[in-house]
């Protein structure tokens, strides 16, 4: 069985630099949205805390490596290189919507949680696809190495359509993105593009125990197939079941951030995009109450979710909300 990335389109590259800028100049879109700025104000960047990336790898992009160096490690499950590389932009992008830190000259694109670190285990190859073999013997290898690197969070933005319907629940993927979250790493996976219709969700999105992001849409449809505007976003029930799912949703349209070049910026959407929002949103959490466990940060997550007027089985929770999480 093939797993691929949950991007649902991408857009050209955006290569020229903007005015220097760190904390208070952000990019606009996530100023306008989360108010970021009140949590980086109280010294909250997500410092401490490292994610884990299963994905397409990483390149060593500059708003990584300033003022020092981000990447706590990287791991190829595919080629088995050891120094960083990313040979498909998708693993880079994700993860510099978490923790782009745009510290270098003439930036100012950071991510959610500027200073986090990235753990990236790259489990797909040049194409977006992989293996579930693949997937596990990363997740091996995070349950034996996660407490070396500080991991706190493992970020999945991929997925692949559910096999099981009757017991979803029994899908060796889901089971073992559960041993993540048995360990207590707080495990965040996309919802995928298949939806609008029931039953939508991806595996593991599926599983009971993860957090499970969907894409906020509303104003913001997105163009697939002869220019007809349509929801994309997986929907639940899981099937089988009557668990609602996604979780929460988040931004997922033509998010901004690094790509696999030098200097090199790119926008891309889908629900692989609105997983890291919720990862790096989650790190600013950890980095400010390090003692919460996973299930704490899920309930938290519940009870502060803001509703956007539509249906719990696109929406669960509601959208992401950065102040309410950390009560600010």
């Amino acid at each position: 069985m093939i797993l691929s990335v949950d991007t649902f389109f991408m857009k050209n590259d955006l290569r020229a630099g903007l005015p220097a800028g760190r904390y208070m100049a952000m990019r606009a879109e996530w100023e306008n949205i989360f108010h970021l700025s009140q949590i980086y104000s109280r010294g909250i960047t997500g410092k401490g805390i490292a994610a884990a990336v299963l994905d397409t790898g990483i390149y060593e992009h500059e708003d990584f490596r300033f003022p020092k160096n981000r990447i706590c490690c990287f791991r190829d499950f595919i080629n088995g290189k050891n120094m960083p590389y990313d040979d498909n932009g998708h693993g880079t992008h994700v993860s510099g919507i978490v923790a782009s830190g745009g510290f270098g000259p003439g930036t100012k694109r950071i991510g959610i949680a500027p200073e986090a670190e990235i753990a990236a285990l790259k489990v797909l190859d040049e194409k977006g696809s992989g293996k579930i073999s693949t997937m596990m013997q990363a997740i091996d290898w995070l349950l034996q190495n996660y407490r070396r690197f500080g991991i706190r969070i493992v970020n999945i933005s991929v997925g692949m359509p559910v096999k099981n319907w009757r017991d979803p629940q029994r899908d060796p993927l889901v089971q073992k993105v559960e041993e993540l979250w048995d360990a207590g790493l707080t495990v965040v996976v996309a919802a995928g593009n298949e939806g609008p219709g029931q039953y939508t969700i991806t595996s593991p999105g599926v599983s009971r125990k993860v957090i499970t992001v969907g894409a906020l849409e509303e104003g913001t449809s997105q163009k697939r197939g002869f220019g007809r505007m349509v929801h994309y976003s997986g929907c639940g029930p899981v099937p089988g079941t009557c668990v609602c799912k996604p979780d929460v949703i988040a931004p997922a349209s033509d998010i901004l951030s690094c790509d696999n070049h030098r200097g090199a910026y790119r926008r891309r959407s889908g629900t692989s995009m609105a997983t890291p929002v919720v990862t790096g949103v989650i790190a600013l959490l950890l980095s400010a109450q390090p003692w919460l466990t996973n299930l704490d940060v899920k309930i938290r997550l519940m009870e502060t979710g803001i509703d956007c007027g539509i249906s719990k089985n696109r929406q669960g929770w509601g959208m992401i909300n950065p102040a309410g999480l950390l009560g600010i």
